[in-house]
């Protein structure tokens, strides 16, 4: 009897089993492996995907093409995959505006109709004028990928400096408008990078690169800034040079003038953290730099000059930051004169205009600001309309009016007008989005990490969202190089709320929210504090029953992408998919390319012992382990990426799909002609949309979008 119903339930089973659709088995592409070993202080490291790094190679060509090729024929079977490219489509296009600043007797801002590639620079006379185009990048490359940005202005307020890139690469090249014809000049600067335009006289100081050897513009070490000084009209060849430091060729220059141009300030790091400051007096002919702050232990910045003297936000005695007022005569900081004592707040940003000091704070990740004099004598508090992140609060000594910006989560960023004598604000420009932000709710929560460290987190979900378990999670975060995360308004971000998704956004150790300390917890030796800090979040959410493992899914970009891929090695159980985006993967390396030196000082180094083994532990590359069932994961990065090298994406995901088991896909979309973000709207829109339907479709949720 017992065989007679096992031959039946067996012959059951058999015919039900054409019912079920198998999961599809991807053929990843094969990726050759090398020999190439490194000793490490007695530690051997095969580094297998080293021809990975060589992006001009045919060889990696071809498996960018292969890699490509089997990622795009996975999203299209997405079957709501167009829909949801249609709705993000939809609820961007909407007209998007930067706030004004006067120059001269001129307004500039810039204007987005909704899908334009690059926004567009208009210029008016006063708030009343019209409206004129001042340049417009989507007429500058067939594929909108030539951005443009504002660099400085001369002090008669004529020219304009613009900053030109092209396909997302950090290389940037100087050109001059003149204001009232707007007619483009002949001068051409380039191959600069992270460099502003700051005027004196008939002409403007830069800080440049030699130029890159051929076909090794975007990965060669960038090495020797030199600083210059450009003489309106003349070629790039006759550039006096300011400043340089063959001794020092790892080290970042920057030069800034003060509005009156009487003083220069030279601004010096050994990365991105720590600096030195040094200050030159203009009007004496032949006069030197002398030191103003010693580096490289902590950051300061010179806010203005008020008369002979320098105002300066500094951390030097303050991790919270503070402000003081330097005789340059006199810099010891014996001598300094307080203007705005560190505060438990951490001072986030500090500005002049119109004779007054504004001094922006953060309160647990939310903004708020305060007007004073510039002796930090207090005018008042400046009312901002719901917790969130306000920015601007600059400009010149003669104004009398400005504009700062407001948004949060579901606040789309609004531009205020400032009355500066009576502190009267005003809605300047309302962005309309199709959306209804009373049918969403933002919560501030407060997490313990591994180590009982309380960490915030912002989340944001549909009202009336069941704590059940079941919803789709879409959790991101930073942690680090300083850097707060604070609340903004992404409108790509709803089509994921309107389907019932949760948005969670942590404040991780590294970042700034809570100053230095803060920032210290979370970088070198202590980086794994990151790690926890992150673990212990995505903990948070499936405790609480906002989801569950199996509808997680984590996020990040650059540092964020490294991460990820650090988490994901360390509790692959604990996510359901992973979106490492341009990720910091090879943390023994990292070093050698472009720019990737002067991250030395957030993580360490692989040229010293204590900084190998520190990074050797958690580098995303060097940690992935045979075997083991990986999240759904999607890298993403991009050929003209040269902050992070594509090298790094490409050598992690290499690995992954070698030693990854089960049937999650674990894949890599790489862009062309875009960087370390996308280098249009177009590239964006299509870049999210294959992400978010990548995250949906392998937590199993059913979203609802028109085709």
């Amino acid at each position: 009897m017992e065989k007679k119903w096992l031959a039946l339930f067996m012959l059951c089973l058999i015919l039900t089993l054409p019912m079920c659709k198998p999961a599809e088995k991807i053929v990843y592409p094969v990726t050759a492996k090398g020999t190439q070993v490194d000793d490490y202080f007695g530690t051997k490291v095969a580094d297998p995907y080293r021809w990975l790094e060589d992006d001009k190679s045919a060889e990696t060509g071809k498996w960018v093409e292969a890699q490509n090729a089997v990622t795009f024929d996975y999203l299209k079977k997405i079957p709501f995959r167009e829909g949801l490219k249609k709705r993000l489509t939809d609820i961007i296009n909407y007209p998007r505006f930067s706030s004004p600043f006067r120059v001269g007797e001129f307004y500039l801002f810039s204007k987005n109709d909704g899908l334009q590639n690059q926004s567009v620079i208009y210029i008016q006379k006063g708030l009343e004028g019209t409206p004129e185009v001042l340049i417009d990048p989507n007429r500058l490359s067939a594929d909108g990928t030539i951005r443009i940005g504002l660099a400085g202005f001369s002090g008669d307020k004529k020219y304009a400096a613009l900053s030109r890139g092209e396909a997302g690469s950090d290389w940037s090249e100087i050109r001059v408008l003149e204001l009232p014809t707007k007619k483009e000049l002949p001068d051409r600067i380039q191959w600069n990078k992270f460099s502003a335009a700051s005027w004196f006289k008939n002409g403007f100081f830069y800080s440049g690169y030699d130029k890159p050897a051929a076909g090794k513009e975007l990965t060669a070490k960038n090495e020797y800034q030199k600083v210059f000084y450009h003489k309106l009209g003349d070629p790039q060849e006759k550039d006096a040079l300011v400043f340089e430091d063959k001794a020092h060729p790892l080290r970042y220059y920057g030069l800034g003038v003060s509005e009156d141009e009487r003083y220069a300030f030279l601004t010096v790091s050994e990365g991105t953290s720590g600096t030195e400051t040094s200050w030159k007096d203009l009007a004496k002919p032949g006069s030197k730099f002398e030191l103003l702050l010693k580096g490289f232990e902590n950051d300061s910045a010179v806010i203005d000059n008020v008369g002979d003297k320098f105002l300066v936000q500094t951390n030097v005695d303050a991790p919270n930051f503070k402000v003081v007022l330097i005789d340059p005569k006199k810099p010891a900081k014996e001598n300094w004169t307080s203007a705005i004592p560190e505060k438990p707040e951490v001072l986030a940003g500090a500005n002049t205009a119109g004779g007054q000091l504004f001094a922006t704070y953060l309160k647990d990740a939310n903004t708020k600001v305060y007007q004073l004099g510039l002796d930090g004598q207090l005018v008042r508090e400046i009312a901002l309309p719901a917790l969130g992140t306000a920015g601007g609060f600059g400009g010149w000594k003669d104004d009398t009016t400005i504009f700062y910006t407001f948004t949060s989560f579901t606040f789309p960023s609004t531009i205020y007008k400032y009355e500066i004598s009576s502190g009267a604000s005003q809605v300047f420009r309302k962005p309309e989005v199709k959306f209804n932000p009373e049918d969403y709710e933002v919560k501030q929560v407060f997490y313990e990490s591994k180590d009982k460290t309380k960490v915030p987190m912002f989340i944001v979900h549909k009202k009336g969202l069941a704590l059940d378990g079941k919803n789709p999670c879409f959790l991101t975060a930073y942690g680090g190089f300083n850097i707060s995360v604070q609340p903004a308004f992404n409108p790509m971000t709803i089509a994921l709320l309107e389907n019932g998704c949760v948005f969670a956004e942590p404040n991780l150790r590294g970042g700034g929210e809570y100053g230095e300390t803060w920032h210290k917890a979370g970088m070198l030796d202590k980086k794994q504090n990151v790690f926890d800090d992150f673990i212990a979040a995505a903990e948070y959410l499936i405790r609480e029953k906002y989801t569950s493992s199996a509808k997680l899914a984590i996020a990040g970009g650059s540092n964020g992408g490294l991460l990820v891929g650090a988490v994901i090695n360390q509790r692959p159980e604990l996510f359901k998919v992973a979106l490492p985006a341009v990720g910091v993967m090879d943390m023994l390396r990292f070093h050698k390319f472009t720019v990737g030196w002067g991250w030395a000082v957030e993580y360490g180094s692989s040229d010293d012992a204590k900084g190998f083994k520190t990074l050797f532990a958690y580098s995303p590359v060097h940690n992935i382990k045979e075997g083991v069932a990986y999240p759904a994961t999607l890298v993403t990065s991009a050929d003209h990426d040269d902050r992070v090298v594509p090298a790094h994406s490409f050598k992690f995901i290499a690995a992954l799909q070698e030693k990854h088991k089960g049937g999650n896909p674990v894949l890599i979309r790489i862009e062309t002609r875009s960087g370390h973000g996308a280098s249009n709207v177009t590239k964006a829109i299509e870049s999210t949309a294959d992400e978010y339907a990548f995250f949906l479709y392998n937590v199993g949720a059913k979203p609802k979008f028109e085709k």
